[in-house]
């Protein structure tokens, strides 16, 4: 019997009492009964669809994301995944790798020490000192992307928040940071989605094409920058990552230069880390800034308890909602065995609803303290390294909006599901508001 088929019984053998799926896209959609479910009655849950298992309560998930030894990003642990499209992620690797540059593994898809070398050079850029220098830039784009919103006639105002501010902002920021021209962040946006569509949701054969393009067309313009910039270094990521080296800073002299290849990857997670969470993030606090008028109007009488609203809205929505991992050997979580080889789906949204770490977990409370912290940014050797720069960007955000309005609503009710599907993220279709200037 091959290791696959031995692995696939071992995971079907792991009986569970839950009727649904984290496949299914309305769960995808409104997945908190899912996980209050998960909680009560199968914590480390099996779904043989994918090979694999999920993990939902935080000290689980806190010691799997803590463990890269035992739980491995890059995919060492040599499961045969299934499901998830895998055939077609073949395939779409194959194309890239023909007509630009295969997908290698580095900073978050890889473990230490190879991680540790990718994070130190991509880290430079988000110190706090970095964060504080570029305040005045964030603070700047925040106003400028909001006064071109306010009605002329000062009126009642409407915008669609998800494209006319929360893509923008984080946006604009991460292209300035890069080095990108910040007239350009919708075709960085197009690119962010082609780049995370696989792991999305399922393609067709057409759908897969066409991503495959997109990507190509990022990779190809992306190297002639990485050209660029060897030739005439600039004040940017991008420049400083071109003239980089793995292992920069090590004794020795062996160090080498990333290759582009390398350097399409950690763009590739960059441009989606900048665009795709952040974005989310900003939605779904705006989105419960909506929901609660009792929220709203206690952050406009005190704006110092905006940084307190930001931590909530990250716990109550993390806008990741879990990522993926492979056990590299049997190894016990929650009581469960998870076998060699299993794919991982580690919740962090489930883990920040857990009612036993967190009082009145499914409950927002802006008065919330002595809880554990939340996992909205993940913990361990991969804990996002953008962190500071989101906090910066949500607080600055929702500060300006609350200064600028006395009133914010829904402008019309969701026709439809509010997220598109997503096995690891948590995207909002849209957000048209309707607001009052101040």
């Amino acid at each position: 019997m091959s290791d696959s088929s031995i692995l696939d019984r071992r995971i079907a053998a792991m009986a569970c009492p839950v009727d649904h799926s984290i496949l299914d896209p309305k769960v995808q959609d409104d997945p908190y009964d899912f996980y209050r479910e998960a909680h009560a009655t199968c914590p480390v849950m099996p779904v043989p669809e994918v090979g694999g298992v999920l993990v939902t309560k935080y000290d689980d998930v806190r010691f799997v994301l803590t463990r890269p030894d035992l739980f491995s990003s890059s995919g060492r642990g040599g499961g045969a995944r299934k499901g998830l499209q895998v055939e077609n992620s073949r395939r779409y690797r194959d194309i890239i790798r023909e007509r630009g540059w295969g997908h290698v593994e580095t900073l978050q898809r890889c473990d230490p020490p190879e991680h540790t070398a990718y994070r130190r050079l991509v880290g430079k850029a988000f110190l706090p000192k970095q964060i504080r220098a570029i305040q005045p830039q964030v603070d700047d784009i925040s106003r400028e992307l909001i006064d071109g919103l306010m009605p002329s006639d000062g009126g009642v105002g409407e915008c669609e928040f998800n494209l006319d501010y929360a893509m923008p902002l984080p946006g604009t920021v991460i292209a300035e940071q890069l080095g990108l021209p910040r007239s350009e962040i919708h075709t960085f946006n197009r690119w962010a989605h082609a780049m995370l569509a696989l792991a999305m949701k399922p393609v067709t054969d057409q759908e897969l094409l066409e991503t495959a393009e997109i990507e190509l067309e990022a990779q190809h313009h992306l190297a002639g920058v990485f050209e660029q910039r060897r030739a005439e270094p600039t004040d940017d990521l991008i420049s400083a990552l071109v003239h980089s080296h793995v292992g920069e800073g090590d004794d020795g002299d062996d160090a080498e230069p990333l290759s582009v290849a390398e350097l399409q990857n950690l763009m590739h997670q960059l441009i989606t880390g900048g665009f795709e969470t952040t974005t989310s993030a900003l939605n779904h606090g705006m989105w419960l800034l909506v929901r609660r008028p009792d929220v709203q109007a206690r952050l406009r009488a005190d704006p110092s308890l905006v940084p307190a609203f930001v931590e909530e809205s990250l716990r109550y929505e993390s806008p990741v909602q879990g990522l993926f991992r492979t056990a590299t050997q049997d190894v016990e979580v929650g009581g469960v065995t998870i076998p060699e080889g299993a794919l991982v789906m580690v919740r962090y949204a489930a883990a920040n609803r857990d009612a036993d770490v967190f009082d009145h977990a499914d409950d927002f409370d802006l008065d919330r303290t002595g809880d554990a912290k939340h996992l909205a940014f993940g913990v361990g050797p991969h804990f996002c390294v953008g962190a500071a720069l989101a906090r910066q960007e949500l607080v600055t955000g929702f500060t300006h909006w609350l200064e600028r309005t006395s009133n914010i609503e829904l402008a019309r009710p969701f026709d439809g599901p509010v997220h598109d599907p997503s096995f690891i993220l948590f995207p909002m279709r849209e957000l048209p508001l309707r607001f009052t200037p101040a």
